[in-house]
């Protein structure tokens, strides 16, 4: 470019003024604004702006277009001026010098208040004395978003609502405001009304004024007008005045004052209802988050101790609330003051079976104290507490008895699964042998517990079968046979002596004060997680803590230099693949004789009497014992019908405890996503995570058949034993099922159960014959049976519908199911197989004549699995002969007369609304949505721990109804009853969905937030797994890792996923310190490492 010269060009001049984007208008040099000396004078002023940070030579320049008028010149574009800068002035000029830069600066910033940066266009027609085209052409895009990364902050149109005098409408006026105005607001007093801020909804000062705790807001409320008769076929252009009213919500400090006198005034008109006290010490925990320093949460915690100490003195013996105050402790107090309140309070409460448990968890949970040798010391101090209650109510029979028996069965399987879990698979199958051995098959004599325990000794210890080994036949029958005159010959003289000492009463914790040295060092690391900084902002949550505070937490050094001779992480996976395997495989106790060149490996696998006998009691009741007996096949993975109730303790313990999913809730998560492909139902399912062992089938087959002599003709057992009975490979259960009939033929439930198996193996002619001979042989078979003959009636029928539906072909399976029906109130005394479809008299007799038994049954009540199998069959027939919405009336008029109350805790009328529910899903297109949806959803407020309901309302979300909706559903329920199967249906919802990682993540974070819940080894697996499968995010899912081991340190298969998932992710000193870790927690290692590398070596 050419130097500039002292006069303007007149071709320049022409240029400035037909610029297509001008900044502010050219006029005479007079009226332009002066221009420092070293700036020439035909530069415009908006060229050497000092804001503008972009070199216009860069910029391209636009293409020519077609001017509005033929007449008017094209304009041509401006050429690229060359930047000029001021010279600095130094600080020896003179006075009269800085007030000349002032009054230009000042002049300045008066010609255009705003004054944009060089190369960026104005609005087009704000200046009014510039000529306006009709349209331009953006041929070029703003180079300033790439200079400053946004859009410029003088192009965004700032809008305020101005209300005009005398009108109702509102328009709405672009203005434009110095940058300064946006942020100039940020340090005035969020409620002091004299300061005025013009910034907008999103500035400073109205987002504290949001999180002020003493803002009021203003609420709005409309009230809608009657319904207006004129006609609406045009809107009107000015607005009706609308009937609406202001009212002024409170603060959040008034909140608080005003609730806080509202629980002091119900807490002192209603002191015995726990649900007040609960309310108001859930109220504190409100107030406590909205506190940032950790003082102020202190003292808040100090106010929720006192009211909840003071509900106690009101309720002494309430458990809620005493659980709840020991939880508040530990935010409080340290691990060793919160052990010795359980303690004391389990000293004054040493019946409660929920006090206990928690007590359990609250041991097991803790890390820094975790060791397999002090959680049993627990647990047999639980167990020794109990019996001790146990013997004191030995004489009399009442529902605290059973009850305290039932729940001393289920502190007993937790410690089963809690030895299983940390790998002592041996101990915890031994434990189950001797309890049912001393429980179920214990001789008849009149013994004390010590003396009961020292013969039990005897035939631990002689080498005789036990439950589940090759000729097995019990204690009592093997007393019998061998040594039962010796015994009692030694007995007499010891037993009188110990008959004196025992009381019956629990003499407290014993050594339990003396603890050793070792569990000191668990002492300090507790210590080091509490915190003793009052004035400390709160501490992140775990999702928020850094992986290098979880490794000092679970006891890493990262620091610290690996010792290990391993130098390959394919080493560690292939020694967690071994020690799975051996997992699977080494499940059953080793006898002292087993002699072998690995003897020496085998005896860390004997269990002696002394590690069960601490753990053993006597059970008196039916229910307890049968209790036991499902159990123990559920542990061992053995497929047993329903035998209680889903809100049952012992369900909700089960469901706690489980690791990977059994087959039959995997089935229904199936189910529930059967219109989508999820493939969530084989994730850490059983086939993979368990895989079938013959000898525990084996196991399984022998304890069973030694069950039916304790419990002869119970067909929940024999169901059972048909199902392990087709596990074997190659192998049907019918001989052993014609085995069994010859046994007792009297036995016509056992009948219908080989019956059901035949029907559902496809043999219905087989089925059809045995059901009639069951039927016909009814009336010579014992009371007992004949009682519970409506059973046998509804398989039958079920049989023949399921028949029906599975064939194509038209056949008279819906006229025999009838038939079979219309007998259980037929006149005839004797049953007759089917010959012809009923006529039309028999049926409007069968049904007067269910009316009239269900009438009977309903003034009594719906009591025992008899009366809900002859509402079924009602149901059954009004469906076949009238139509569904007949059968449905039949079963609402059931629910009718039962209490609610009664409802939550019964086992027979759960099973009848799940059969209400799965009829109406099997004719789900007979009957409207609405009340397919309202029954599945009041099913769910009473049971909502059962895992069919949820498989039938997200199977039938998926027919008809709006993902949103159910998601809105499965958070309410999240919200007012968390649990495990919940989270988990509510998680596979959303498995496999498009943009869905967000929301189960959260649903993941949500769940293990909760205090209960994230003692949940399943749980943690499932993150850990869609973390590494579906997220495909490792390090996440290390994170999540160590917050798993942290918080339930004592599942081993937990462990095992870090080396098995994650080997590529961990270091070698990482992996090492995790074994070692696992040692300290005495967890069972089978595998040594060694044994790996010199595999290793021989393969090389």
């Amino acid at each position: 470019m050419d130097s500039p010269s002292p006069s303007p060009d007149p071709s320049e001049t022409r240029l400035s003024t037909t610029s297509l984007f001008p900044i502010f208008p050219v006029s005479s040099s007079s009226s332009a604004p002066s221009l420092p000396p070293s700036t020439s004078s035909h530069n415009p002023q908006w060229l050497s702006n000092s804001s503008f940070t972009v070199d216009v030579s860069t910029l391209p320049s636009a293409p020519p277009h077609s001017s509005s008028s033929d007449d008017e010149p094209e304009p041509e574009p401006v050429k690229p001026q060359q930047k000029k800068y001021d010279f600095v002035q130094s600080g020896s000029d003179s006075e009269d010098g800085r007030k000349e830069r002032k009054k230009r600066r000042k002049k300045e910033r008066g010609a255009d208040k705003d004054l944009r940066k060089s190369g960026v266009r104005a609005w087009s027609g704000r200046d009014k004395k510039q000529p306006v085209k009709d349209y331009y052409f953006d041929a070029k895009g703003d180079r300033d978003n790439l200079a400053f990364g946004s859009l410029y902050k003088m192009d965004i149109a700032r809008y305020r609502i101005e209300t005009q005098m005398g009108s109702s409408n509102h328009k709405f006026l672009s203005q434009f405001k110095q940058s300064s105005n946006i942020y100039e607001d940020s340090d005035l007093d969020q409620l002091d009304s004299k300061s005025k801020s013009n910034g907008r909804y999103f500035s400073i000062k109205y987002s504290n004024l949001e999180r002020n705790k003493g803002f009021k807001h203003l609420k709005i409320t409309h009230h809608k007008d009657a319904p207006s008769t004129e006609s609406d076929e045009y809107i009107p252009l000015e607005e009706k005045d609308s009937d609406s009213s202001e009212e002024q919500e409170e603060s959040w400090e008034d909140e608080i004052i005003k609730k806080t006198r509202d629980f002091n005034k119900k807490s002192r008109e209603f002191p015995h209802d726990e649900q007040v006290w609960l309310a108001f010490a859930e109220f504190q925990d409100k107030i406590a988050k909205t506190q940032r320093q950790k003082a102020a949460r202190l003292q808040i915690i100090e106010k929720k101790i006192s009211i909840l100490e003071k509900s106690i003195e009101l309720n002494p013996g309430n458990e809620n609330l005493i659980i709840c105050l020991l939880n508040t402790y530990k935010e409080r107090d340290s691990t060793e003051n919160v052990l010795a309140k359980w303690e004391n309070i389990l000293t004054e409460y040493s019946d409660n079976i929920k006090l206990w448990k928690e007590y359990l968890n609250f041991c097991q949970g803790d890390f820094s104290r975790f060791k397999v040798s002090e959680i049993r010391k627990c647990f047999a101090y639980a167990v020794r507490a109990i019996s001790s209650c146990l013997f004191k109510l030995s004489r009399q029979e009442s529902e605290q008895l059973v009850k305290l028996e039932v729940g001393l069965v289920e502190v007993f399987v937790k410690l089963c699964m809690f030895e299983w879990q940390t790998g002592h698979r041996e101990l915890a199958s031994g434990l189950f042998q001797a309890q049912i051995e001393y429980s179920l098959f214990s001789p008849i004599l009149n013994l004390n517990p010590n003396s009961k325990k020292r013969l039990f000794g005897h035939f631990w210890n002689s080498g005789g079968a036990r439950v589940g080994e090759d000729g097995a036949v019990g204690w009592s029958t093997w007393l019998t046979k061998d040594e039962e005159e010796n015994l009692h010959k030694n007995i007499p003289s010891q037993e009188r002596e110990e008959e004196e000492t025992e009381v019956g009463g629990w003499t407290g914790w014993v050594d339990f004060d003396s603890r050793s040295k070792a569990d000191e060092e668990g002492k300090k690391e507790s210590d080091v997680e509490d915190g003793n900084d009052e004035n400390a902002p709160e501490g992140n949550d775990n999702e928020d803590e850094d992986v290098e505070t979880l490794l000092k937490k679970l006891g890493i050094d990262v620091d610290s230099e690996s010792n290990s001779e391993v130098k390959n992480v394919e080493v560690w996976h292939k020694w967690s693949e071994e020690e799975i395997c051996r997992d699977n495989k080494q499940w059953m106790p080793v006898r002292e004789n087993t002699g072998g060149d690995e003897e020496e490996e085998q005896l860390t696998r004997v269990i002696l009497f002394d590690d069960v006998a601490d753990y053993l009691f006597s059970l008196n009741s039916e229910e307890a014992r049968f209790s036991l007996i499902c159990q123990f096949i559920n542990f061992f993975s053995g497929k047993i019908s329903q035998w209680t109730c889903t809100n049952n303790s012992t369900w909700l313990d089960q469901i706690m405890s489980l690791e990977f999913l059994p087959n039959q809730i995997s089935q229904d998560i199936k189910l529930a996503n059967e219109t989508r492909s999820s493939n969530f139902e084989y994730i850490l399912d059983a086939s993979t995570e368990f895989p079938t062992d013959i000898n525990m089938i084996k196991f399984l087959k022998k304890s069973v058949l030694l069950f039916l002599e304790i419990f002869p003709r119970n067909y929940i057992l024999q169901e059972t034993l048909l199902s392990i009975e087709d596990l074997f490979p190659d192998s049907s259960s019918r001989p052993l099922a014609k085995t069994l009939l010859k046994k007792d033929r009297q036995d016509i439930l056992f009948c219908g159960v080989y019956a059901k198996t035949e029907a559902a193996n496809g043999n219905i002619d087989m089925a059809r014959k045995i059901f009639d001979m069951a039927l016909v042989s009814a009336d010579s078979a014992p009371k007992d049976l004949q009682d519970k003959s409506a059973l046998l009636y509804l398989w039958y029928a079920e049989s023949e519908i399921n028949h029906h539906h599975a064939t194509t072909s038209s056949d008279s399976s819906l006229d025999r199911a009838l038939h079979i029906l219309s007998h259980q109130v037929s006149s005839s005394a004797k049953y007759t197989p089917f010959a012809s479809p009923l006529s039309s008299l028999q049926i409007l007799r069968a049904r007067q004549g269910f009316k009239d038994r269900i009438k009977g049954l309903t003034s009594r009540g719906l009591v025992g699995e008899n009366s809900v199998a002859f509402v079924c069959s009602a149901c059954l027939f009004e469906v076949l002969s009238s139509g569904l919405s007949s059968g449905l009336e039949v079963l609402q008029q059931a629910f009718s007369f039962v209490l609610p109350e009664r409802r939550s805790y019964s086992l027979e009328l759960e099973k009848l609304w799940v059969y209400y529910v799965g009829l109406i899903m099997k004719n789900v297109k007979r009957v409207s949505f609405f009340r397919v949806w309202k029954n599945v959803n009041q099913g769910l407020q009473i049971y909502p721990f059962n895992p069919k309901l949820f498989s039938v309302m997200l199977n039938l979300s998926g027919l008809y109804s709006v993902s949103n909706k159910v998601r809105l559903i499965l958070d309410k329920y999240t919200q007012r009853n968390p649990s495990v199967i919940l989270y988990i249906f509510a998680i596979s919802f959303e498995w496999g969905r498009d943009g869905s990682h967000n929301r189960i993540h959260g649903l993941f974070e949500r769940a293990l937030s909760n205090e209960k819940l994230q003692k949940s080894v399943l749980l943690w697996r499932l993150y850990i797994d869609y973390e590494i499968n579906i997220v495909c995010n490792p390090s996440s899912a290390r994170r999540v890792f160590f917050r798993a081991i942290h918080a339930c340190p004592w599942s081993k298969k937990l462990w095992l996923d870090g080396f098995r998932k994650l080997s590529s992710i961990l270091t070698l000193k990482e992996l090492s310190d995790l074994q070692e870790v696992m040692r300290d927690k005495e967890l069972n290692i089978r595998t040594d490492i060694y044994e790996i590398l010199l595999q290793d070596e021989m393969e090389s």
